[in-house]
């Protein structure tokens, strides 16, 4: 598989730490420089066959429908498409109008994920979003207008402007507007934004976490309840509209990365990722030399991201597949992390896959962290 990361946006949201540019001025070099890294990186996926392409940020839905074919046409030029290859474009409700929709619908590009995140105006003012809430249900009804089945929405619980009424409200209007994924995260204070900025400050109250863990666990009844599978910890689906490019990550399946702070994985034990800097990545790009540093994991380095990453999953983590990876070591200090957990129930084995009930998993990451090998 393969992730494009589009590193432009049209304002930097108040919660949001990922590596984009507000300015549009070097668009076309970028581009170009991506097509090049495509081509200068063809070789490094063993399965050349793709089933899915994923096109993140960043917002790519600020690229025009004809640039995001152009780089559809040059991964297509060096790789083969699986025949049901699932091809995903992160959007903002802002920019899904009729024109851009109607290019988007004459591409490849068979599955929307919008950045919704709320449908009350107070939320996307606080986010610093560039849309209103009119416009977050106007997007997803043009676009199942313009022959989009496959949608999946954003939603963020736990701000500070929201409460589990407005939460509920948030959730109703999903299931009427018949979207048939959910990806739902927790606000979340990260390093060197305006939101952790204002806490500092005292401006703006912390995420209570006592709040977000019952808007989380509403969330996963009302959804389930409405014929959803709650499949990853975030992520929520109807029967067929499982997020194929995601669960190739949790499954811990190689993928390729492609332009400025984009990672790769070889599916073993070799990670890289691109430099988070625009023009220096257009610079080395263009020169012909690769703008990434990578890094050989250690046992106990993916040890340590398997309990991270399958322990969030519905499936968990395959205990044969464990044992044949790794060593006598490793194995023996599993098996002694999770004896006190199984006994207490937070952890539980099913099908000789080691899960994380339910009832757990808005505390996932906690439960996870605490078998790592340090």
């Amino acid at each position: 598989m393969i992730y494009i990361h589009i590193p432009f946006c049209k304002q930097k949201c108040s919660y949001c730490n990922f590596h984009f540019s507000t300015s549009l001025n070097f668009k076309d070099e970028m581009l170009a420089a991506m097509r090049k890294e495509i081509f200068l990186r063809k070789d490094e996926l063993q399965n050349k066959n793709l089933q899915s392409l994923y096109f993140g940020g960043g917002t790519p839905s600020i690229l025009s429908a004809d640039e995001i074919k152009h780089l559809i046409d040059e991964v297509l030029h060096h790789f083969s498409f699986d025949k049901d290859i699932e091809i995903t474009l992160e959007a903002n409700p802002d920019d899904l109008d009729s024109h851009f929709l109607k290019g988007l619908a004459d591409s490849p590009v068979n599955r929307l994920s919008i950045g919704t995140q709320s449908f009350f105006d107070r939320d996307l003012k606080f986010m610093n979003r560039a849309h209103n809430a009119s416009e977050a249900e106007g997007s997803i009804k043009r676009a199942q207008d313009f022959g989009f089945e496959n949608i999946s929405i954003d939603l963020i619980y736990g701000s500070p402007t929201s409460n589990m009424e407005m939460w509920k409200e948030n959730l109703n209007t999903t299931i009427a507007l018949e979207v048939p994924h959910i990806s739902s995260y927790a606000l979340t204070v990260e390093p060197k934004t305006a939101l952790e900025n204002w806490i500092s400050k005292g401006t703006v109250m912390s995420p209570k976490e006592e709040e977000q863990n019952d808007e989380f666990y509403y969330l996963s009844g009302f959804l389930k309840d409405n014929g959803f599978e709650h499949y990853e910890v975030s992520n929520f689906a109807l029967p067929g509209f499982h997020s194929r490019h995601n669960a190739s990550y949790w499954k811990y399946r190689e993928y390729l990365g492609i332009g400025p702070s984009a990672h790769s994985y070889n599916g073993f034990d070799v990670r890289s990722w691109n430099v988070a800097h625009n023009q220096q990545y257009i610079k080395k790009i263009s020169s012909g030399v690769l703008a990434k540093e990578e890094e050989i994991l250690s046992a106990e380095d993916q040890f340590n991201e398997m309990m991270m990453i399958g322990l969030r999953t519905t499936w968990g983590m395959d205990l044969d597949n464990l044992k044949n990876k790794f060593d006598e070591r490793i194995t023996e200090h599993f098996q002694n992390e999770i004896k006190h957990k199984l006994e207490e129930g937070i952890l539980i084995t099913e099908n000789n896959h080691l899960k994380i009930p339910e009832k757990h998993w808005f505390m996932a990451d906690g439960i996870a962290s605490d078998l790592f090998i340090v």
